[in-house]
């Protein structure tokens, strides 16, 4: 019998911790990983006075674990880092290292996704967040990679704020939010504060983001993408060994038009396209239920059958998808006609293999 995710968090949500609360309410769980039979997490602490009091519940929670059926092993870390911020030594935006071979695979990770727009605002990020969230509620095991470094939006779509660790100033552990872990460059910086960077720090940050992130076994990998055809999507494709990427655009043709250049680009950088989605395909008003097509509407399918690539679905534009983005809970986590949408979609792609 193998141990599932759900239960170890079941049973850490049990452990009473000093000062009130539990392991998992307390947000102090880091990296869980479980793998046959094997249970691997730290726990993440703000001093060593705090860690000596929490040993205790340590050892519990070990030993609670052990008792699970389908549990080989137990390892857990306790860790108490002079600070909460990550060690001065991280540095994020350093120039790439150079990388013999072609693309490589990200250690850990079945599949790699690639969301990406021709042209800003229709929606690729808000996208990414739910098809995220619906994958993994489709028991997939998935991560999420906020690769928009001048614009990153993902720790506020995810409902997360909380700098990521770096035990040894290498390696970085991600949050993880709505059963997907994930990391973002909005994370590692103050919430007004800009990424002023050439290219080459650029194309090192990613690489930092991808190779650097302990993502632990993932069955995929969904990197948001900047919009455009720039630094981020060459050094992805050419460094990274895809799945595949997806195309999102809105119905009408001036979304259309940059569309297809970043179809072109994926042509020209043999990465394969594995579908396209309509985003803000219809709005149904919620007083009245008329049905309106404010963008067009049926564009990106005609695109894509034109093209004899696969049209992986429509998605409605909606006041509730735009107030769950803001708030911090992916519209995919909850009910309804935008939830069942990108269910739709996500069952879609497991049942496909590419997810």
């Amino acid at each position: 019998m193998s141990v599932s995710r759900e239960s170890v968090i079941k049973v850490l949500s049990g452990i009473d911790v000093p000062g009130g609360g539990d392991f998992v309410s307390r947000d102090l769980v880091r990296a869980l990983t479980v793998e046959a039979g094997l249970v691997r997490f730290v726990i993440e602490v703000a001093d060593a006075a705090t860690a000596q009091a929490l040993e205790p519940a340590r050892a519990r929670a070990e030993a609670a674990l052990r008792e699970l059926p389908g549990v080989t092993s137990v390892q857990i870390v306790l860790t108490a880092p002079a600070t909460k911020a990550a060690p001065p030594s991280l540095k994020i935006g350093q120039h790439p290292t150079p990388q013999q071979g072609g693309p490589q695979p990200v250690s850990g990770v079945d599949r790699i996704l690639a969301i990406a727009s021709g042209k800003g605002g229709v929606g690729k990020s808000t996208v990414s967040s739910n098809l995220a969230v619906a994958l993994a509620r489709q028991g997939r095991r998935v991560g999420l990679l906020d690769a928009d470094i001048y614009g990153p939006s993902q720790a506020r779509m995810m409902g997360v704020s909380k700098r990521p660790a770096s035990p040894d100033g290498k390696t970085i552990l991600p949050l993880e939010a709505h059963g997907v872990v994930m990391m973002s460059m909005g994370l590692m910086l103050k919430e007004n504060e800009a990424v002023v960077w050439r290219g080459p720090m650029i194309m090192g940050a990613l690489q930092q983001l991808l190779t650097q992130v302990e993502w632990g076994r993932l069955d995929v990998l969904i990197v948001d993408l900047p919009p455009g055809t720039g630094d981020i999507q060459l050094t992805l494709c050419q460094r990274t060994r895809l799945t595949g990427a997806i195309v999102v655009s809105t119905p009408q043709d001036v979304a259309l038009l940059d569309a297809r250049k970043a179809l072109d680009m994926f042509r020209k950088l043999n990465t394969p396209v594995l579908g396209l989605i309509e985003n803000m395909s219809t709005f149904i008003c919620p007083n009245c239920g008329h049905e309106e097509h404010i963008f067009g509407h049926g564009g990106v399918r005609a695109e894509a059958k034109q093209l004899g690539l696969p049209f992986l679905g429509e998605l409605p534009l909606s006041l509730d998808v735009r107030l769950a983005g803001d708030s911090g809970t992916p519209v995919a986590a909850g009910e309804g006609p935008a939830a069942d949408a990108y269910a739709r979609i996500a069952a879609g792609l497991v049942a496909g293999g590419m997810a």
